[in-house]
């Protein structure tokens, strides 16, 4: 396999390189698409820089066709989402590249040729890539062979396909990138050190102990709405405590929305039943199963071979829609050849399914692959050659030490040869039928296309996994239950804009639209959308998001903007209202209102309880006033261990509180009677090296993550993608 091959599963990035003219016809539109002259930060901006979108969009065909190749392996689709994902990726790498770019520069990093070769060949202290020792293997000494290695750079270098060329030029940058990306977190681990004075305190913060004696009145004993607030309360809170970090608003808009369901009615499902039944008694006398198949069923599969086993639900080796309920398993064990199981539900779908026969073995084996190329006779030979000299020296107490040799397989090869749970199908005949018809325990060899297969057989469990032709039918709504769904909503949406038009204060606004919700038997949910990030999450098309970010950024919208229509997402029609627009700081009062009037309760009922409480300290007559208990533990600064026990109360007791002593800490759930029972010091040492060894580990393994993080703030990136493509300005 090519070097890029294995490039791409190292960086997670298949290369693609388009031809020149479809590459400039698909880009050159890419300005006006996104609009340069309007859009003064085009698809994004990462220190302050545009993202070039040619550079964003090589990338992300790269990601969608690494990904595509790898759900195909798995057998699995790939849905609009996974594009979506595919294209964040991409984004993410294109940021995290140009962030790094920016301080390799600063910091000198580079990687001289030497340091190249050496990196890529394991020589100098560096240790072989596992990708590239797995790739070039000597087949006779099973390990990696350089010059294996260096004759495929060679090949590409010197090629005249300027693909070949430019992937090798790929492949460079990326090892390169990535050399440069370890020397920079080297670094960074180097400038990284804990002080015997912190693990000293670290230490004391494990080992000293608190045994205490504690009530608690849990704020949550007095119901919200016993404790009355006025919105002049609140709003003397907020101009006390808008400037708290904590309150510090993010740049974006939040949208408040419920859904209408557009779900089959009793009419429908009792016609969808009589569709079924029909269908039914045609399968069942039908001698052409598959033009019966083909014409009936939603999903147009059928084949007449064991390749439509059906596993139980679960079972890792199942392909996806060749599964059964495990509900279902009896009900298939029992059935007999011919007989039809079913309607019965399957993922959200009804199938019917006939019975042709069954699947009796799950095989395990382990082999040897010795490759030769179909239709290579003379490499055939040569490898048989060497199959009957090996067979003579191998047992199942050496097999594993002979596949990591010879096997030429890359599939099996780091598992010992082994290929387990695999139905006969599932293998090419010759494999197969050794795997099902030898005594367990047989070591053997048979040639396929892909060589000669030294093989033994390790297990065989009995199943009994059907093998069907199956109709499958979706229960779906009829014209005439949409038509009401149509109608429904456009009503709701007409009663809200006449009844929401007539309030005047954003706030009274929100509420009627709640109100209203609810009395119809809907519930309205937030969606979040920030500036920096702009996406909708919960919704299930993208047109819907889409829908969903132009009313929240549309020029004229404002707290209380309705939807101008039903938006339409797969199964449900959505009603939204722009519940919030923000900017970076200091928040609006309508933003925390609700989250500040719930400060505000707790702070009453907390006076409420310290009132309660006044100068008592005997905790068992607080306990038997207040109908708890008194609850004893044992508190350490570094783990309290004790559940519900907040960092406010832990931090008061280590505060230099003598023995004896009774504090009262008003806490975020509760408020907290706490006696001191009794210090535990620590026991006197001099050394710390575990505390600190703890402690510094603790920061390495965050140290990268908190760096990234660190260095996207820094760079101020601004994803503009989704304004830029919806044509928001932004």
């Amino acid at each position: 396999m090519a070097i890029i091959g294995k490039i791409r599963e190292k960086s997670g990035i298949t290369i693609v390189l388009l031809g020149l003219a479809m590459f400039a016809f698909i880009m050159s539109g890419w300005d006006n698409m996104f609009g340069s002259s309007n859009q003064p930060i085009g698809l994004g901006e990462v220190y302050g820089e545009k993202v070039d979108p040619m550079e964003y969009e090589k990338l992300v065909q790269s990601m969608i066709q690494s990904d595509q190749q790898q759900y195909a392996q798995q057998q699995r689709p790939y849905t609009e989402t996974d594009k979506k994902q595919s294209e964040n990726r991409a984004w993410t790498m294109l940021v995290e590249e140009k962030i790094l770019e920016e301080e390799y520069e600063k910091l000198g990093i580079d990687v001289s040729k030497n340091e190249f070769d050496a990196y890529l060949y394991g020589t100098d202290g560096f240790t072989v890539m596992p990708n590239l020792a797995q790739s070039f293997v000597d087949s006779v000494t099973g390990q990696f062979n350089p010059r294996m290695l260096e004759k495929r750079i060679q090949d590409m270098e010197s090629s005249t396909d300027p693909k070949v060329q430019a992937d090798w030029e790929t492949t460079k940058t990326s090892f390169t990138n990535q050399r440069k990306n370890e020397k920079y977190y080297q670094i960074l681990s180097q400038g990284v050190y804990v002080t015997k004075l912190e693990g000293k305190e670290e230490y004391k913060a494990q080992k000293e102990v608190k045994n205490i004696s504690y009530v608690i009145r849990r704020y949550s004993e007095i119901p919200d709405d016993q404790i009355k607030v006025s919105e002049d309360e609140v709003k003397s809170y907020y101009e006390e405590h808008k400037n708290e970090k904590k309150y510090e608003s993010t740049a974006g808009r939040d949208v408040k929305y419920f859904d209408i369901n557009i779900a089959p009615s009793k009419k429908d499902t009792t016609e969808f039943n009589k569709i079924l039944k029909t269908i039914k008694d045609g399968f069942s006398k039908t001698k052409d199963d598959s033009t019966f198949v083909l014409s009936n069923s939603d999903l147009k599969f059928y084949t007449s071979t064991r390749q439509s086993t059906l596993r139980p639900e679960g079972d890792a080796k199942a392909q996806q829609g060749l599964t059964f309920p495990l509900k279902m398993d009896t009900v298939f064990k029992m059935a007999s050849a011919g007989q039809l199981v079913g309607p019965y539900v399957d993922n959200g779908k009804f199938r019917i399914a006939k019975v042709r026969g069954f699947n009796n073995n799950v095989c395990k084996v382990r082999h040897i692959l010795l490759s030769a190329p179909k239709g290579d006779s003379l490499k055939l030979r040569a490898v048989r050659k060497m199959a009957d000299t090996l067979i003579l020296k191998i047992n199942k107490d050496n097999f594993t030490e002979y596949v990591n040799k010879y096997s030429e397989d890359p599939g099996s090869k780091s598992t010992g040869g082994v290929y387990e749970n695999f139905l006969d199908y599932e293998m090419v005949p010759q494999f197969s039928k050794f795997a099902v018809e030898k005594p367990i325990g047989t070591i053997g060899m048979v040639t396929t296309d892909f060589g000669i297969h030294i093989i033994e057989v390790m297990d065989r469990k009995s199943v009994k996994y059907p093998i069907v032709s199956f109709i499958e039918k979706e229960l779906l709504p009829s014209n005439d239950t949409k038509m009401k769904a149509t109608d429904d909503a456009f009503d709701v949406l007409n009663e809200l804009d006449e009844k929401i038009y007539r309030k005047n204060s954003p706030k009274a606004k929100l509420d009627l639209f709640d109100t209203i919700a609810q009395q119809k038997g809907y519930f309205a949910r937030p969606v979040r959308i920030l500036d920096e990030n702009p996406s909708a999450q919960g919704f299930t098309t993208t047109l819907a998001e889409d829908a969903i970010l132009k009313l929240a950024y549309d020029e004229n919208t404002e707290v209380g903007t309705l939807c101008s229509k039903p938006i339409i997402d797969g199964n449900r029609y959505i009603i939204a209202i722009v519940s919030s627009v923000r900017e970076k700081g200091v928040p609006a009062f309508i933003d925390v209102q609700e989250s500040m009037k719930l400060e505000v309760i707790k702070q009453k009922k907390g006076d409420r309880f310290v009132k309660q409480i006044g100068k008592q300290k005997n905790l068992n007559v607080l306990a038997k006033k207040g109908k708890t208990i008194v609850n004893k533990g044992e508190v350490t600064f570094a783990n309290p261990q004790l559940q519900g026990f907040e960092p406010e109360a832990v931090g008061t007791l280590f505060a230099g509180l003598k023995d004896g002593s009774t504090v009262l800490v008003k806490g975020e759930q509760g408020v907290y009677v706490i006696q001191i029972n009794k210090t535990i010091k620590a026991p006197t040492t001099s050394d710390y090296t575990m505390e600190a060894m703890q402690l510094l580990n603790s920061v390495r393994g965050n140290q990268q993550g908190e760096a990234k993080m660190a260095l996207i703030k820094l760079a101020d990136v601004k994803d503009n993608r989704k304004f830029a493509f919806l044509g928001i300005r932004r």
